[in-house]
């Protein structure tokens, strides 16, 4: 029997009122795979993440994550996703360790010698007994990407979680990421980073008003790679700016 794919969108819709946030979006991703989802302020980039993960009904569509359809199977498609949403939503009178062992309560996972590695892995090995509430914002967006990734769930989920990292910290997390993926974790991630997106991803996806406009994947990605500097710019822009011409 074939593998089912990590995750598959059919035709989200999510309407806010008369205005719709996400029209018709549809993607899949395969186990091991790392997509970013770039776009400008309101492309609809958080609604799509916010409605996979479940946190938002949408208006029509369907969600299925490890081969459970969010709709008919809500907990068990939902136990197989990490998210880490803008800002990270941590629990503030936690620790670090804390906050993590508790997701991994939830999961049945819970291990504190690899919530130990995932945290040196992260550079925040010397921040475990502080309190959530204590971190700054790099530190919060480092341990949101920790608690996403903790429980090793199929699908992962990251709203600009990248974003403020100083450059260290980035390239740790890439790194952390790049692991992920080798075990078999798939990967969507939305960013205005886009030399993150060229180092890191397998494929890029470029939202605007709610829509995909272009899916950029294997020998197309590796191309627009290889011409250097700029070039991942130069399509967003040209992509953002006449979306008619990618519809």
């Amino acid at each position: 029997m074939a593998t089912p794919a990590a995750l598959h969108v059919d035709e989200l819709t999510v309407h806010y009122g008369r205005r719709a946030a996400v029209l018709d979006l549809s993607l899949e991703l395969e186990p091991g795979e790392i997509v970013g989802l770039l776009g400008p302020n309101g492309a609809g980039k958080s609604t799509s993440l916010m409605a996979i993960a479940g946190g938002i009904l949408p208006t029509k569509g369907s969600i299925t994550v490890a081969g459970h359809r969010l709709e008919d199977e809500p907990l068990e498609a939902k136990s197989r996703i990490g998210f880490a949403d803008q800002p990270p939503s941590l629990y503030e009178f936690f620790t670090v360790k804390e906050q993590l062992a508790f997701i991994g309560d939830v999961r049945g996972t819970n291990d504190p010698e690899a919530h130990e590695r995932l945290l040196a892995r992260l550079g925040l090995a010397s921040i475990g007994e502080r309190m959530c509430r204590e971190l700054s914002f790099g530190m919060r967006q480092r341990v949101g990407l920790a608690a996403a990734l903790v429980a090793s769930p199929p699908v992962v989920l990251l709203d600009e979680t990248l974003n403020g990292l100083d450059p260290r910290a980035a390239v740790q997390a890439r790194e952390v990421l790049k692991e992920a993926a080798g075990s078999g974790q798939a990967v969507l991630m939305s960013t205005h980073l886009l030399g993150i997106a060229e180092r890191l991803c397998d494929r890029i996806i470029i939202m605007d008003q709610g829509r995909v406009r272009l899916d950029v994947r294997g020998s197309e990605l590796e191309s627009l790679v290889s011409e250097g500097v700029g070039a991942l710019e130069r399509l967003y822009l040209d992509t953002v700016a006449n979306p008619d011409e990618q519809d």
